[in-house]
């Protein structure tokens, strides 16, 4: 074939048009408000249980599995350390006070400042219910514009649209970051999933990957902007060495979320948790273990219940004694020093405890190992490690922080 001199140019701008342009996307960053919602340590302590076992007959139902549906008979109000983003939802956006949950993925509104419909409100015409243990919400699903950051504007985002809410008082609902399939079951005219914000922000351009990061520091103020969440990839400033990928355990129920397999030694040889499964979860304060390693843990430490926190409270020599957790996870070993083991002292009374108090952060699951959710590594494992959750390869990423070794507490 030959081309003349007219055609050539013309030639050229269609080779140039139909190659695919490729865009390097960097990750994008919110910070996240924590603020501490306790007003005792026994709610703390039953509120992270009564979850524990709603998640776990969740995942069990979806799975087929009988389960017995009763759940805690003493009454909590949701506690627990919380973190929070403000988004956008409507154009002109109204702005929400969202807690960051892992543990489940429908994203909602409306639990406080309620919805404002704007031109880009679409309404599905779905009911949507999600419970949470000790709260739930119930409403109408939207379709909507929702800004996450300058930057990251999701324009068709699926959203719940509360209602009726309880246990959320003085927040507006979830932004859920927790794995797709966690939606299903959710409407109440269909089994279909529904996006989460992750899954839309992929399929819309925003980010080059399925991936969300989350950064804490601990602190010892009640409330504090000390966290952030990466979007679609990670940010190299908040972590040490490598991050190292363990994935999602296959074990139900801990197999719906993110969860993972570990073991746990205290100290140089003391087995506290042969590997089982279990998740990580950023809606859920302490450190949780079946009943059998928390009893292991126990006498590890020499720990004994203190029954007006509902902790378990040591001495200033059992303290001095006290020696750190080592996390196996994926072939990899995570220290939890004895620091990071204790509540803050400061924030002491906030949990009804003695200002000289020393309490751990370690409690009671309420079930014995091998019931396939034999942990919850809340946000007391989380503010030590930088944590990474890739749904597009079904994996969880940790890594150290300049934090892992604080001696804040």
């Amino acid at each position: 074939m030959r081309l003349n001199a007219s055609f050539i140019p013309l030639f050229l701008a269609v080779v140039v048009a139909t190659k695919p342009v490729l865009v390097d996307r960097s990750p994008i960053t919110i910070p996240l408000l924590k603020e501490l919602n306790v007003t005792s340590g026994h709610n703390l302590v039953q509120s992270g249980k009564q979850r524990a076992q709603l998640l776990r007959n969740q995942a069990l139902k979806k799975s087929g599995q009988a389960v017995n549906d009763a759940l805690i008979d003493e009454p909590v109000i949701n506690e627990a350390v919380v973190y929070l983003a403000d988004i956008g939802v409507g154009s002109p956006a109204t702005t929400y006070h969202l807690i960051v949950d892992t543990g489940s993925s429908n994203t909602w509104i409306g639990a406080g400042t309620k919805y404002v419909e704007t031109t880009t409100s679409d309404d599905t015409g779905s009911g949507v219910s999600v419970s949470y243990g000790s709260g739930y919400f119930s409403g109408e699903e939207y379709t909507d514009t929702v800004t996450i950051t300058d930057g990251l504007v999701l324009t068709s985002q699926s959203i719940g649209v509360a209602s009726r809410a309880s246990g959320f008082s003085g927040y507006d609902g979830i932004l859920g970051i927790g794995p797709t399939d966690l939606t299903e079951g959710t409407l109440s005219n269909s089994n279909a999933e529904i996006p989460t914000v992750v899954d839309t922000a992929f399929s819309e351009g925003l980010i080059d990957e399925q991936v969300i990061s989350v950064y804490f520091e601990p602190t010892i103020e009640e409330e504090v902007e000390n966290g952030e969440l990466t979007w679609g990839g990670v940010d190299n400033s908040k972590y040490t060495g490598e991050i190292s990928y363990t994935p999602v355990t296959s074990t139900y129920p801990a197999s719906y979320y993110w969860g993972i397999d570990q073991s746990i030694i205290y100290g140089d040889s003391v087995t506290i948790l042969d590997t089982n499964a279990g998740i990580t979860d950023t809606g859920t304060t302490l450190l949780y273990l079946a009943t059998d390693a928390y009893d292991a843990y126990v006498k590890a430490t020499g720990g004994e219940y203190d029954n007006s926190v509902g902790l378990l409270r040591i001495t200033s020599a059992q303290f001095d004694a006290l020696e750190s957790l080592f996390f196996s996870i994926g072939g990899v070993t995570y220290e939890l020093t004895p620091n990071a083991q204790i509540w803050p002292r400061s924030l002491n009374t906030a949990i009804g405890g003695s200002e000289d108090g020393i309490y751990l952060v370690v409690a009671d699951i309420g079930s014995p190992s091998g019931q396939g959710l034999d942990f919850i590594n809340g946000y007391v494992f989380l503010e030590r490690f930088y944590s990474v959750y890739d749904s597009g390869n079904s994996q969880i990423g940790f890594a150290t922080t300049p934090f892992t070794n604080a001696t804040s507490n």
